[in-house]
């Protein structure tokens, strides 16, 4: 089965800056309970949009704090760009419009920040201080931005992440269109179990249980245990829970009883190289998590395990899609599935992202 993809966008895999649409999104309903498979006893962070308006302050101290925030933007210039590829001035301005625009319970109020002197009150979803605490941290120690404000954006889905656990690439929403390419018109495939290794936030497995409807069944997996709770979070925030469960654990470990019998695995592993780690932004390198980053020597590690797992998991005719760090690791896996996995695969091909870089490869358990 050939599969093609028409959706267009330039963006090659770096930290991901932050997407906001210019139309407000729909808020998922929100489901405080957290009840899923997952032996974590942690309590996810709520994104700050989430957060009730329980401080206020005056228009004209949040104007003080908006023009030293902006300052210290203006002041990186081409700095943080220079050095590894970083955030400029531009990027992070906007990014501050977007802290201001989470942190108020009226965004039409913005305009009034204008007014010198402004003695009125304006509620808040953070206080004063920790705001100048946060952005500090964008700035000095280069947090990112996603972790600042609890959320991101990934297709049209608002997710909540933090520190500790990984922020979900644009490139990745390309593994949700090419699994409803292959269910749109296979009931079999749409109504099995998936797996999504490695789940991070969940993005993938909240991506393909919209997919898949009520029939279908997304086992989402993480060995974090921060991970698997920030997880369970964004599946009940959209009503997944009895589509998605979510697993502690490694890989393939906590999936005993279901080799042959999974339609689809899918996953966005380590992959970097380790001794690339150090030279990735800082965003990235300092403050992700290693275990979701470092693929070993070649970066290799984690996708031949998933390789040699899919072969035994998947049944007749079951799909899956890795993604990869490039062409070298994608026509390196092609050449692994097809000439060291025994038959095992077929139709195995290689899928770029919107910016044309060879990034996914995906195929077919082969039929016994």
């Amino acid at each position: 089965m050939k599969l093609s993809l028409t959706r267009a966008c330039c963006r090659s895999y770096t930290f991901p800056i932050f997407r906001k649409p210019s139309s407000v999104l729909p808020r998922a309903i929100f489901h405080q309970s957290l009840s899923s498979s997952s032996s974590s006893s942690l309590k996810p962070k709520t994104p700050l949009f989430l957060r009730p308006p329980k401080h206020s302050a005056t228009f004209s101290d949040l104007k003080k704090w908006h023009d030293w925030a902006n300052t210290l933007a203006y002041e990186v210039g081409s700095s943080f760009a220079d050095s590894d590829n970083g955030p400029d001035s531009s990027i992070l301005c906007r990014e501050l419009k977007w802290l201001l625009e989470d942190s108020l319970e009226d965004n039409s109020l913005i305009p009034h920040l204008g007014i010198e002197n402004n003695p009125n009150s304006v509620k808040l979803r953070i206080a004063l201080d920790e705001l100048y605490g946060l952005w500090k941290e964008r700035i000095e120690k280069r947090k990112p931005f996603q972790y600042l404000v609890g959320c991101e954006h990934w297709r049209d889905l608002v997710l909540c992440v933090e520190e500790g656990v990984f922020i979900p690439r644009p490139e990745t929403e390309l593994i949700v269109d090419l699994v409803n390419e292959v269910v749109r018109d296979n009931e079999q495939l749409r109504n099995g179990i998936w797996v999504d290794l490695g789940t991070g936030s969940g993005a993938i497995a909240v991506g393909i249980g919209r997919i898949l409807g009520s029939k279908g069944k997304v086992i989402a997996v993480d060995l974090n245990p921060l991970a698997a709770t920030v997880a369970a979070f964004n599946a009940h925030r959209y009503g997944l829970q009895d589509v998605i469960e979510i697993q502690q654990g490694s890989w393939f470990e906590t999936l005993k009883g279901f080799e042959g019998k999974l339609s689809g695995v899918l996953s966005n592993p380590p992959y970097i190289p380790s001794d690339d780690i150090c030279g990735l932004q800082s965003e990235v390198g300092k403050h992700e998590p290693i275990l979701a980053l470092d693929g070993g020597l070649d970066g290799m590690d984690d996708l031949l395990h998933l390789c040699n797992g899919a072969a035994s998991m998947l049944k007749p005719g079951g799909f899956f899609t890795f993604e990869t760090n490039g062409e070298k690791q994608c026509k390196f896996l092609v050449d692994y599935l097809e000439n060291d996995c025994s038959g095992s695969f077929c139709n195995v091909s290689i899928v770029s992202d919107f910016a044309g870089i060879q990034r996914f490869v995906t195929g077919f358990r082969r039929a016994l």
